[in-house]
């Protein structure tokens, strides 16, 4: 069986879409999704930004994400052709630990507490496929490596890139 390593944020889970429903609700400043090359960070007011990031550090803030359209659905039948881990560099964001893990669990029942990885580098991990958004840790992979599209990383070329879950469940089930 194949293994595939897919990373939780802006891949299964949507924290962008979150800090921004919440800055605007909040400050009801724009956002410019132009100015997020490499992170989102740039995308909000400068003076803003050391807001934003403490944001990420809040307890509570990765629990009640919104789910990315179409991953339960594409994970759920791949859960069942491949062996699936779910792997975030979590550790930056202590408070993420817990929250991740409940999150997971409500949203993505049918993956065990076994197919979870919380760590702080991806390096050590190894597969036949990683789905990423984040070009740092595909770097090192040993296997195929997908980009999944995400606002901060639309200037990037050199990989496989998939845009939608609807598009994975192209690649991975047919």
């Amino acid at each position: 069986m194949e293994r595939v390593i897919i990373d939780m944020d802006e891949v299964i889970a949507d924290p962008m879409g979150a800090m921004i429903t919440w800055y605007e609700k909040e400050y009801g400043l724009p956002i410019d999704l132009n100015k997020m090359k490499g992170s989102w960070l740039p995308g909000f007011p400068e003076h803003h930004q050391t807001l934003v990031r403490a944001r990420l550090y809040e307890p509570g803030f990765f629990r009640d994400l919104p789910v990315m359209k179409d991953s339960v659905d594409v994970l759920k039948e791949m859960n069942k052709r491949y062996e699936i881990f779910i792997v975030s560099a979590a550790t930056e964001f202590p408070n993420s630990l817990k929250d991740k893990l409940d999150w997971l669990m409500e949203h993505f029942p049918f993956f065990t507490w076994k197919q979870l990885v919380l760590c702080g580098e991806k390096r050590m991990v190894f597969g036949d496929h990683m789905i990423d958004d984040h070009v740092r840790h595909l770097q090192h992979f040993n296997g195929r490596k997908h980009l999944f599209t995400a606002a901060h990383n639309l200037d990037i070329t050199g990989y496989d890139r998939i845009n939608s879950w609807q598009e994975a469940g192209t690649i991975f089930l047919h």
